[in-house]
């Protein structure tokens, strides 16, 4: 019996060209794509087993370069380099071509076999760009293949190459190949300088690699001070210590030689990378054609509004308000179908417990305490989530997402932060958790930690019922007007939310993450069409359901607590009471009183359940209940004293104050940090302290 021959394969190319979505055809896995940068962060396996062979094709992160400057770049320099695949298949977008080949021939540099497989071939058509794959071919002395992997097209041809290279009778074709690519386009050649101490390097490379990595690659990331290669190379060959040392000496002493010559490092690394970029432009030059289209106007049309200075933060605004307004009123009916619901099932769960004689010491606070909070968390979180996130997905597909970071890139700038921060700030409308967890994306570590510190500055679905209760009963004014002004006034909220993002991220970077701003290359995807059915999914599985099921976690034991404290009676008062009577000095202070202050540190597990927590305070309930009715709610709030000074302040400390215990979950789970998941609490608390204080303070003296 025929042995099965297997081959692993990896999958690298820019962000955003569809790499994932070929991952995912060749594998039948479902790893989640999108139409913004910096999707993959993680390297993802995936197997197939095609006429006896088996495949294994591993999804290394997208990234613009092998010139490891990033945790992407590095991740993917470390598998292409040092993992030795049996072939390299580069994904390339034919819309843009020759930006895409810079990093091409940056693969063919550090691996032998290498197939390009240039994507989104029907995108490219509709622009009008035709792609001569035979001169491309013969040019760089690689398999050329044009695929659109949406449709599947391509695919027979990939398999039929991937065949030809598990049998082995390509590698004669290969090695010819890579002899011809020395004198052909698919080697790069450097200047004169940086060529001449390649040569040197080169004796030391091949005496310390002995023949087992590309000995020119490993010259030339010498020469760029590639960070971090020496320790990777004694990795993957078990390198002695002073081997690794003997590569880094020899490095250090070409930069040596060519700074007595008057060429800086950055000047090596500057021509270098230039001379990656002018191949490329002359092999596109060479092999693509472009004629204008009806589409590709249409595009630029759309960004010269949706971009511009004038309109581009009006429309951005409005658009999300619209997306938070579909998914305030869209919720409500669901959140009352959930609601009845789980209200029935407590329904039966007591008779049930009644009928069982179980003592009440034990039913009542699991049934009422750990069920009807969790229920509630899930029926007020759910309907919210479930139709915010696919309206946002399908922002991301269109493609209008790094149209938002290009319009908030210079803010994040001055602030001295990264222009990503505005797609994870994005992201925290949904949900801070979702937010935390976008932020992979940004490549810098100090930006990166910014970014989580921040993202509860913005409001979260959690944290729009008490703001939208709030604004329609002390400042929406009477039913006939109160949906436009509930509008402004809510973009006002959010539009504070922004400001204070981009004031403590200024902040913190003068301080105790102090730095420049790093800088990064935002493509501007052409428009698509959305995929509404793998939107939907994406959507409820990689976000709805992952944030749902960490909130109930966290839902559940703080229902027993929530319960106990206001069942268990200490003299005269609950210990809830306790707790209110000692909070109200600092809450009267903030413009607030104790039993608000008591309901938000009630509340750290779901911001859903504040405005309840505040009503079971202030109506001395045993239980936490459901309030419907606006007039009823307001009848409380005045008798207890509530004004619109009071209103502002829990407003503004609904904006700023700690993340959500999901939240701190997440920023933990990502920094593997308490101190960071620390700073992420005391941040924007201390913030909220301080701006509710001042504005109480001041609007107390005002009126006096």
């Amino acid at each position: 019996m025929a042995k099965r021959r297997e081959m692993t394969i990896a999958l690298a190319g820019n962000p955003n060209v569809g790499k994932s979505t070929l991952f995912n055809a060749l594998t039948g896995m479902h790893q989640h794509t999108g139409n913004w940068t910096g999707k993959t962060v993680s390297n993802a396996k995936g197997y197939c087993e095609r006429d006896g062979v088996l495949y294994t094709f591993v999804d290394v992160p997208g990234c613009y370069s092998l010139m490891a400057r990033s945790p992407e770049e590095e991740a993917a320099r470390d598998y292409i380099c040092f993992q030795f695949p049996d072939a390299v298949i580069v994904v390339c977008d034919g819309t843009c071509l020759e930006r895409n080949l810079n990093f091409v021939l940056q693969v063919m540099e550090a691996a032998d076999r290498v197939i390009l497989c240039i994507n989104l071939m029907d995108e490219a058509e509709k622009k009008g760009i035709s792609i001569d794959f035979e001169v491309l071919e013969s040019m760089l002395q690689i398999p050329v293949i044009g695929m659109t992997a949406r449709s599947g097209r391509g695919m027979e041809q990939l398999f039929e190459v991937l065949g030809k290279f598990a049998e082995g009778t390509g590698e004669k074709d290969i090695k010819e190949a890579i002899v011809s690519r020395k004198q052909a386009f698919g080697q790069i050649e450097y200047p004169e300088v940086i060529e001449k101490e390649i040569s040197h390097l080169l004796p030391v490379v091949r005496e310390v690699t002995k023949g087992c990595l590309k000995e020119r690659w490993v010259a030339a990331r010498l020469m760029d001070q590639d960070p971090g290669l020496c320790q990777a190379i004694m990795d993957c060959l078990n390198l002695e210590f002073s081997e690794a040392m003997q590569l880094k000496k020899a490095g250090m002493q070409a930069e040596n030689r060519m700074k007595e010559t008057g060429q800086r490092l950055e000047d090596t690394r500057e021509q270098m990378a230039e001379a990656f970029v002018r191949r490329a432009e002359e092999i596109a030059e060479k092999v693509v054609s472009t004629k204008e289209d009806t589409g590709k106007k249409k595009g630029r049309m759309a960004d010269q509004i949706l971009t511009s200075k004038l309109m581009g933060f009006p429309v951005m605004i409005l658009l999300l308000l619209v997306i938070f307004w579909l998914t305030i009123k869209g919720a409500n009916y669901p959140s009352e179908v959930l609601s009845n619901f789980f209200g029935t099932i407590e329904g039966y769960l007591l008779e049930w417990c009644r009928r069982g004689k179980l003592p009440a010491a034990i039913y009542e606070p699991l049934l009422f305490g750990v069920y009807r909070v969790t229920a509630w968390v899930v029926s007020v979180m759910l309907p919210p989530m479930a139709i915010f996130f696919p309206m946002f997905t399908i922002l991301e597909d269109l493609g209008y997402l790094p149209r938002v970071a290009f319009n908030l890139d210079k803010c994040f700038h001055c602030c001295h932060a990264c222009g990503k921060q505005a797609l994870t700030m994005c992201m925290g409308f949904g949900c801070n958790a979702v937010g935390v967890s976008g932020c992979k994306i940004i490549s810098s570590r100090r930006e990166r930690l910014i970014a989580m510190l921040t993202n509860c500055f913005v409001p979260c679905n959690g944290k729009f019922p008490t703001i939208l209760v709030i604004l329609t009963i002390f400042f929406a004014g009477n039913q006939a007007v109160s949906d436009w002004k509930l509008a402004l006034l809510l973009t006002g909220v959010i539009t504070l939310g922004i400001g204070m993002t981009f004031l403590v991220s200024k902040i913190l970077s003068g301080t105790i993450l102090k730095g420049e701003p790093s800088t990064f290359l935002l493509e501007l995807p052409p428009y698509r069409r959305p995929q509404i059915g793998k939107v939907i999914i994406r959507s409820i599985l990689d976000r709805t359901l992952f944030v749902l099921g960490r909130a109930i976690v966290a839902a559940a034991p703080a229902g027993l607590l929530i319960w106990c404290a206001a069942n268990i009676t200490v003299g005269e008062q609950t210990i809830l009471m306790h707790c209110a009577g000692f909070l109200d000095p600092l809450g009267r202070f903030m413009g607030m009183d104790g039993v608000i202050l008591l309901a938000f540190l009630l509340g750290f597990p779901a911001n859903e359940i504040v405005l309840p927590l505040i009503f079971m305070g202030y109506l001395s309930l045993g239980n936490l209940t459901e309030f419907t009715d606006l007039h009823a709610i307001s009848q409380v709030l005045y008798r207890n004293g509530w004004t619109q000074v009071t209103a502002c302040s829990v407003i503004l400390f609904s904006l700023m104050h700690w993340p959500c215990a999901t939240t701190c979950l997440t920023i933990y789970k990502e920094t593997k940090s308490k101190k960071w998941t620390l700073a992420a609490i005391l941040i924007p608390t201390l913030a909220g302290i301080l701006c509710c204080a001042l504005f109480a303070q001041i609007t107390n003296f005002v009126l006096r």
